[in-house]
C-alpha cells in the first residue's frame, strides 16, 4: 500500500510527514524546518522543497503525490492563494508553481480542512462516532475557520471557501473585520475578540484563559459576561451550519475550544437557534492535537 506524505505549512514552521497507509496513523519520519515567511515566497518554496530532500534520504525514497495544508485557500478559479495571514503567499499561484519546483502532484486545503479530516478519519470522530457521513470542524482560536468532510472528503467549494464560517455575519457588534465586512463571526467569538469584549467591559486587558478562570470562581461579573456572550454567539454561528449542512459531528480545535461550558451551555445555546425540536448533533473535542494538521494534509492524497 502507498505511504502518504503530507505538509503542515505554518506561519513559523513547515513541518513533513510519511505515513505508512491510509488505515492507520503508524509515522514512519516526521521533521519540520522554520518557515522564515520573512524572507518571501520563493524562500517559503524552497524550505518546502529542501524538507521533502530531508525526509525522502531519511526514508529512501520520494513521494509519488504530496498533500500540503495552507494558510488560506487556493481559489480553484485563479489557481492563486487567498485569505492567508502570511501575506506573501496571497495572489501567488502557490500550488503550481511548488509542483514546478519539485516535480510531484501537490493537493492542497487550508489548514480547518486538514483538521477536520484528520479527526474524522482517525480522531475523535473515528473513535465516537466511526459511522458518520458528514462532519464540520470547527477552528476557534486567533481566529474563526471551519472545514467541510463528506465522505471522508474534503469539500472545498466552488471558490475554495467551503466551511469558512468564520465570514458569516453574526452581529453588528463584532465592528470591522480584516476581510472587510462588518459583524464576523471571527470578531465576536475568536479569543481576541473576546479579549477585546472584556475590555471594553473593564478597561482591563487580560488574557482568554484568566478570564475564564475569573469566570468559573464567580470573580468577576464582567468575566462572566464575556463568557456568556460566547456561549450564546457560539450557539447562533453554529445553528447556522447545523441548518445548512445537518452534520453528524462537529469537532472543536483551537484556544478557545478548550473551554469546556462551549460544550454544554454553548451547545444548549445552539439548540434555540436549530430548525428541529432536538439537537442531535454530536460536538466532540480533538484528538489529534497538533498532530491533526499534518496527518489531514497527507489524507488529502487519498
Amino acid at each position: 500500500m502507498e505511504k502518504l506524505w503530507g505538509i503542515d505549512l505554518g506561519g513559523t514552521k513547515i513541518e513533513g510527514v510519511v505515513l505508512e497507509n491510509s488505515n492507520d496513523l503508524k509515522v514512519i519520519r516526521r521533521f519540520r524546518l522554520p518557515t522564515e515567511a520573512d524572507k518571501g515566497y520563493a524562500h517559503i518554496q524552497n524550505q518546502i522543497k529542501k524538507l521533502i530532500e530531508v525526509l525522502s534520504s531519511e526514508v529512501g525514497f520520494r513521494p509519488k503525490k504530496i498533500g500540503i495544508g495552507t494558510p488560506g485557500a487556493l481559489d480553484p478559479i485563479t489557481g492563486t492563494l487567498k485569505n492567508s495571514n502570511t501575506t506573501c503567499l496571497n495572489g501567488m499561484p502557490f500550488k503550481a508553481d511548488l509542483e514546478k519546483l519539485i516535480n510531484i502532484p501537490v493537493f492542497t486545503a487550508n489548514d480547518a480542512n486538514c483538521f477536520a479530516v484528520a479527526e474524522a478519519k482517525f480522531g475523535a470522530v473515528k473513535d465516537k462516532m466511526p459511522d458518520a457521513k458528514v462532519v464540520f470542524g470547527v477552528i476557534m482560536g486567533t481566529g474563526v475557520g471551519g472545514g467541510i468532510v463528506i465522505d471522508g472528503k474534503v469539500l472545498n467549494g466552488r471558490q475554495g471557501i467551503g466551511g469558512e464560517w468564520g465570514h458569516n455575519f453574526l452581529h453588528e457588534s463584532g465592528g470591522n473585520c480584516y476581510c472587510g465586512k462588518v459583524g464576523c463571526t471571527e470578531q465576536i467569538i475568536s479569543g481576541p475578540a473576546l479579549q477585546r469584549y472584556y475590555k471594553s467591559l473593564t478597561g482591563n486587558s487580560l488574557h482568554l484563559k484568566d478570564i475564564v478562570e475569573k469566570h468559573q470562581n464567580n470573580s468577576d461579573e464582567s468575566a462572566t459576561k464575556t463568557v456568556e456572550r460566547l456561549h450564546e454567539y457560539f450557539g447562533k454561528g453554529i445553528s447556522s451550519i447545523i441548518n445548512i449542512l445537518d452534520p453528524d459531528a462537529i469537532v472543536i480545535g483551537g484556544g478557545v475550544g478548550n473551554i469546556d461550558s462551549i460544550y454544554t451551555k454553548g451547545v444548549e445555546a445552539a439548540k434555540k437557534h436549530v430548525f428541529n425540536p432536538r439537537l442531535d448533533t454530536l460536538f466532540l473535542k480533538p484528538k489529534l492535537g497538533d498532530s491533526a494538521g499534518v496527518f489531514g494534509a497527507a489524507l488529502l492524497t487519498v
